[in-house]
């Protein structure tokens, strides 16, 4: 007996050398990645480099460029893939525009009570409950509203309104590098980012944009130009960010070192944790109770999420950043690569939350 239970341990054993063999060589299966990671890892100084090694697996499942970025707060640990290459925000760029808006909420130059009258010349295209709730008649919505349907809602008319009232994209890429964040840029209101990504070339000032005029600006862009456009979108400077950027911002969220009223901070953490957008992306594969506080952005080839995950058992918080870009695939292949990805590096994490 005792020959047939050491016979069949060792067997075992081969097996599972086997299985992690292949999974070393070939393309993960789901959960393999997640299986594999944390089955190499071993409490060494270089045990991220496994889980770095795979992310690189994961990485060809988005069908374009991918970068990501992920770091243990309480420990400092970090991974990062790509992580210092700028990548389209798409509507994760609703995020810094939010923070910007709540500095000047702190310095008591707006009232998330101020209430603001919406009109034809404020509805914006793509995204927006408020446009579609209006139907081109004024509406009115507090301050504190429009951040709720911007950062959760992900509504493009909040987003330009709010843009404007945070002092404009100049103001909020200030803000960042007073934070100490150098590569992440907020260029152009959001029409306009939809504008130059459907290819139009030539509108008028923003305070005329209806949206009769952008249905008409779009209705005379050929197919091709189209497609120049999109291509264009992906390398092009404006409104990006690096993962490694957008994580260094997410962790001075978490340290309350952006906001310092801490009923702002709650603030931000509640609609982003509340948000509906995005739940096949970051969320897609955690246990359903984890809590993750995040923003999505999608626009064409790209699809994005970023965000907190709070681990179990007092494991601590990870801030992570999934960008894509240029990407063929349709957009529930790249989600599902970022909900394998973040179950990756989510599982490392909880297996060693503790070693520095």
């Amino acid at each position: 007996m005792m020959k047939k239970r050491a016979a069949l341990s060792l067997l075992a054993s081969l097996l599972w050398l086997a299985v992690l063999l292949a999974a070393q060589t070939t393309q993960p299966t789901p959960r393999a990645s997640a299986q594999a990671a944390s089955a190499q890892e071993s409490p060494s100084p270089d045990a991220t480099r496994n889980l770095e090694r795979a992310v690189a697996r994961l990485a060809g499942l988005s069908g374009g460029t991918l970068g990501v970025s992920a770091i243990h707060i309480e420990t400092g640990r970090r991974v990062s893939f790509n992580g210092g290459e700028r990548f389209p925000m798409a509507s994760v760029y609703k995020f810094p525009i939010a923070l910007r808006l709540l500095q000047r909420v702190e310095r008591g130059e707006l009232s998330l009570d101020d209430v603001i009258k919406l009109g034809e010349f404020d509805f914006r295209i793509g995204h927006s409950p408020i446009a579609e709730m209006a139907n081109n008649t004024p509406v009115t919505f507090t301050v504190g509203r429009l951040l709720e349907l911007m950062l959760g809602e992900s509504d493009n008319t909040a987003s330009d309104t709010l843009l404007r009232l945070a002092g404009g994209p100049a103001a909020v890429t200030a803000r960042l590098r007073e934070l100490g964040i150098k590569d992440i840029d907020i260029n152009r209101p959001e029409g306009q980012l939809i504008m130059d990504h459907r290819g139009v070339r030539e509108y008028p000032p923003e305070s005329q944009w209806t949206l009769a005029m952008f249905e008409r600006l779009n209705r005379n862009i050929t197919q091709a130009e189209r497609e120049a456009a999109a291509r264009r979108y992906a390398s092009d400077p404006r409104d990006t960010s690096s993962p490694d950027a957008m994580v260094a911002l997410l962790v001075r969220l978490h340290r309350r070192e952006v906001l310092t009223t801490p009923a702002n901070v709650e603030r931000v953490l509640r609609i982003m944790t509340e948000t509906p957008t995005g739940p096949a992306r970051l969320k897609g594969l955690l246990p359903a109770d984890t809590i993750v506080a995040h923003k999505t952005g999608s626009m064409g080839g790209t699809t994005n999420d970023v965000g907190l995950i709070t681990l179990p058992d007092g494991a601590g918080h990870l801030a992570i950043a999934v960008f894509v870009k240029a990407s063929p695939k349709e957009q529930p292949e790249r989600e599902r690569a970022i909900a394998e990805i973040a179950r990756t590096i989510y599982d490392y994490f909880v297996s060693y939350p503790d070693r520095k």
